[in-house]
Order: structure tokens, then C-alpha cells, then sequence
């Protein structure tokens, strides 16, 4: 029987861990597509094309749908919301890895990515705000960290279990393994007080909202996956484009005027969750780096996905040694700081995996470098950066900004990696590849995989260039020194967020 919340009521480790077992089953073992794509479209007998949509589909949908379970947890219950997310991650992820190898084993495939994809849409934004609920202080500064840890430590792991799994017992492990993860943070969760917002009269789902926020992502989903192989200027490419801006303004237009609207632009009025949101997003979309990586050195350099994937080992161990410190940054300096410092260390990792000139030797060495540094700056920047979002939430929208804050993370990652695999797949397919960049830069060793090469550094180079617009957002938007933003007044009728949470 599911409880109501009392003020007595603290969160503990039981519900801590429980959630974060449903965080790395998104960020950890769905993630971990990003290195075993070429196993997995070999053994499911999948182009490589249709690969990349099924990698970056689970970020799409999970971005699409974040806000409004958000919103819908705080009127539902938060704890109700993760237990139907855990439900999700295991049914997605049994379709994953029992997928059949013959032609349904793309619908099999794309439908439990879809399923993963919700499941992190329902368990992040509700277990943030179960978060913000029950912890408070110092103590949820600690949560948010072992919580970071799930997600960006998480996500540090994925490339390398991903290969040692796909080279070891065979990739569809991977999605057993995780669905009995899911199952065990299901139970750990199970009889936890129930949170929810207070009640809202006159509520109305916001379906027009929803259907043309659904419809734009999409449209600009399938346009950044398929619009290197269709022709950017073709009739297919630029329709899908219109659709997408369309949408977009409609989507505009119908959430500013809606006081149900399920993503509330007025939370964007406080400049701090602003930049805390805008830079989330752009670096979440440095996670192409890793399936760019991957790709170069497993169709370039030759080498196993699971060599390949020990090379980011160094991305794994910084995230998780060094989130705590980010933590501790945070408490020093306010988030301004260590949000820049995170954002410079993980510019400068890109740099590093830029030089795909190099002899295969020198560049794993870089590498192992570079994702050491990309760890660290993560580290750096993501606690600092999740509290300043959280710590701006009015009550009533803890679940829905929440939401706003994890649909950044989850539409960058899924644009970031569509956007470099686009890039990289439509330089790296033609023969040719961009022969003016060999006049500029001399690529010395194996000739045959010039074009992998140099689409490798174009694909990263379009990271930096994220990274740099993330640097700037937060120069302009989070205010400097530990002080933030006064959250804007509740309407009235509405408690303000000190009141609920002592």
C-alpha cells in the first residue's frame, strides 16, 4: 500500500540506491549502444543507417517525454512515476536483447530503445524530485552527487562494459543484465512514502502542447540522422525541416499563452536554472565524442569493440573520483565556477581526440587522455550544475523543471550523437572524403582510411564548437560567486518551496 508523505519523512540509502539502479539501467546499459552499434547491425543484419536512428531514438523519446511525466509525477505521485519507469526499462530492455535475427529484429529493436527511452523519461525527472523532497542541504547535495554519479559515471562505463560484454558473453547480455537491474531497484524503491505536488485546480493535460512538441523532435531527429543520405537540399530533407520549424513555432505559441502548458517558460525567467539548463544540453551533446571515437578506431584503426572501449576507461574512473569534488567546488565557489572549469576541461578533451592525423599508437594515447580530462571536467561541472537547476524549482514545479532539466540531457545526448554520426557516416562513405583538408593537414600511416579519419575530425570538431556555446551561455546566464537567484513568487494559493521542504 503506497503511503502518504509525511514532514517526518527523510530519504535514506535503500531509496537512494534504489533509484540510481534505475538511472544506470538508462545512462550505464542503454547507453552502451554507443560502442556495440556495428555488433549489434551485424548480428541483427541492420544497415548502419538504420543503426544510428535506433542509437539515438532512446535520447529522443526520453527527451520528449521528461517534461510531461515530470509535470504528470508531481500531480500523480513521484514514487508512483519511477516504479512505472522500472516497468518500462525492463520490458525495453527484453525486447533489446531478444531481438531476433532476421527481419523482425529492427521492430524488436526499435521498440524496446523506445521503452528504454521512456523509462528514463519517467524515472529521472520523478526521482529529482524525490530528491528535492526528501533530502535537503547538505545531504542532498550528497544525494545529487551519488545520483550524478548513476547518470554521468554511468555513462563513463558504458563504452567500456559495452565491449568487454559484446567481446566476452555476447552483446544481448548487456539488456538481460539490465533488465534484472531494473527489477532489483524496483523492489528497493517499493513502499516508499508517496510526494506530490500541491493539487492544481482546473488542471488540463496539455495534449496540443505535447503532440506538436512530439512532432518537430522528430521531424528534426529524422532530418539530423537522414539527411546526409537523402541530400541536405533534397525535397524529403527540406520538408522535414519545415515540419520541424512549423512545429516548433506552434509548440511556442501554444505553450506561452497555456497556464497547463507542460513546459513553463516562466521558470526560465531565473537567469541561474537558464544556464544551468542551456549548457546541460549542449554538454550532454559532447557524448557523440565517444560513439565518434568508437567508430574511428574500430573502422580506422581496426580494433575490437572492446580494445576500443578500454581506452575510455580513464573517462569512467575520473567522473566517479572526482564528482564528489565537483560537490565540494560547489560549496566553495557556487556554480559558476566549477561549471566553467568543467565546461574549459572537457573543451580541451575534444581537442585532444581532434589529431586523427596521427599514427594509430600516438592517437590511442591521446585518447586515453582525452577521456580521462572529459571525465574529470564532467565531474566538475555536474553537480554544481544540477543543484543550481533544482535549488531554483518553485514546489509546485519540482517534477516538471526537473523534467525541463533532464529533457537538456537527454535531447542533447540524442542530437549530439545524431548529429556527429551524421557527420561522420556521410564523410566517412564517400571515398573521396574532403580531400581540401589534406592540403591543410598531413595524415600520416595507413592511407586507405583517409575519409574515416577526417570525418572523425570534423564530427569532433563540431563538438568543440557545442562546448565553446556552452562556455558562453554560462558567462551570460549564471550570476557569479554562491549566491543564486530568488525563485520566482507561487501564484496564489500555492506554498512557497522553503515552507514544504523544513
Amino acid at each position: 500500500m503506497v503511503q502518504t508523505r509525511t514532514e517526518s519523512y527523510r530519504g535514506n540509502d535503500r531509496l537512494l540506491y534504489g533509484i540510481i539502479l534505475g538511472v544506470l539501467a538508462f545512462w550505464l546499459f542503454a547507453q552502451t549502444t554507443l560502442n556495440i552499434a556495428p555488433d549489434m547491425a551485424a548480428d541483427l543484419q541492420l544497415e548502419q543507417s538504420f543503426m544510428n536512428i535506433a542509437v539515438s531514438i532512446t535520447a529522443l523519446f526520453s527527451g520528449i517525454f521528461i517534461v510531461v511525466i515530470g509535470g504528470l509525477a508531481d500531480r500523480i505521485g513521484r514514487v508512483k512515476v519511477v516504479m512505472l519507469g522500472f516497468g518500462f526499462s525492463i520490458a525495453g530492455s527484453l525486447l533489446v536483447g531478444l531481438a531476433p535475427s532476421n527481419t523482425l529484429g529492427g521492430t524488436f529493436l526499435m521498440l524496446g530503445r523506445i521503452c528504454q527511452g521512456l523509462s528514463g523519461a519517467f524515472i529521472m525527472p520523478a526521482s529529482l524530485a524525490l530528491v528535492k523532497a526528501y533530502w535537503d542541504g547538505a545531504e542532498r547535495q550528497r544525494a545529487i552527487s551519488l545520483w550524478s554519479m548513476g547518470s554521468w559515471g554511468g555513462s563513463g562505463f558504458a563504452a567500456l562494459f559495452g565491449g568487454l560484454m559484446a567481446q566476452n558473453v555476447g552483446w544481448r547480455w548487456i539488456f538481460i543484465i539490465a533488465a534484472l537491474v531494473s527489477l532489483v531497484g524496483m523492489l528497493m524503491v517499493r513502499g516508499t512514502p508517496e510526494s506530490k505536488a500541491p493539487p492544481k485546480e482546473n488542471y488540463r493535460f496539455d495534449m496540443p502542447g505535447v503532440l506538436t512538441f512530439m512532432v518537430a523532435m522528430v521531424a528534426l531527429q529524422i532530418f539530423a540522422t537522414q539527411g546526409g543520405a537523402w541530400g541536405w537540399t533534397s525535397l524529403a530533407s527540406l520538408g522535414l525541416l519545415a515540419v520541424a520549424v512549423v512545429f516548433g513555432v506552434l509548440f511556442f505559441r501554444i505553450e506561452s499563452n497555456n497556464p497547463d502548458a507542460f513546459v513553463q517558460f516562466r521558470l526560465f525567467r531565473n537567469l541561474t536554472y537558464t544556464g544551468a539548463t542551456i549548457s546541460n544540453l549542449l554538454l550532454n551533446a559532447t557524448a557523440g565524442i565517444i560513439m565518434v571515437a568508437m567508430l574511428v578506431l574500430q573502422q580506422g584503426g581496426a580494433m575490437t569493440a572492446q580494445k576500443a572501449g578500454f581506452l575510455t576507461i580513464g573517462y569512467a574512473i575520473t567522473i566517479l573520483a572526482f564528482i564528489r569534488f565537483g560537490e565540494k567546488l560547489l560549496q566553495r565557489h557556487g556554480p559558476r565556477k566549477p561549471m566553467l572549469w568543467g565546461s574549459y576541461i572537457v573543451g580541451l578533451s575534444i581537442a585532444l581526440l581532434m589529431p586523427t592525423n596521427l599514427m594509430l599508437g600516438a592517437y590511442t594515447v591521446l585518447a586515453v587522455i582525452a577521456f580521462a580530462l572529459f571525465g574529470l571536467g564532467l565531474a566538475f561541472y555536474a553537480t554544481p550544475s544540477t543543484d543550481a537547476a533544482l535549488s531554483n524549482l518553485p514546489e509546485d514545479q519540482a517534477g516538471a523543471g526537473a523534467g525541463i532539466y533532464k529533457m537538456a540531457s537527454s535531447l542533447g545526448a540524442s542530437f549530439g550523437v545524431a548529429i556527429s554520426a551524421t557527420i561522420y557516416t556521410a564523410i566517412a562513405g564517400n571515398p573521396e572524403g574532403v580531400k581540401w583538408i589534406e592540403g591543410v593537414i598531413t595524415f600520416t600511416g595507413n592511407q586507405e582510411n583517409l575519409a574515416s579519419r577526417e570525418a572523425a575530425f570534423f564530427a569532433l570538431l563540431a563538438n568543440l564548437v557545442m562546448v565553446a556555446t556552452a562556455v558562453v551561455s554560462i558567462l551570460v546566464t549564471v550570476p557569479k560567486g554562491k549566491s543564486v537567484e530568488p525563485v520566482e513568487p507561487a501564484p496564489a494559493g500555492r506554498t512557497h518551496p522553503s515552507t514544504q521542504e523544513k
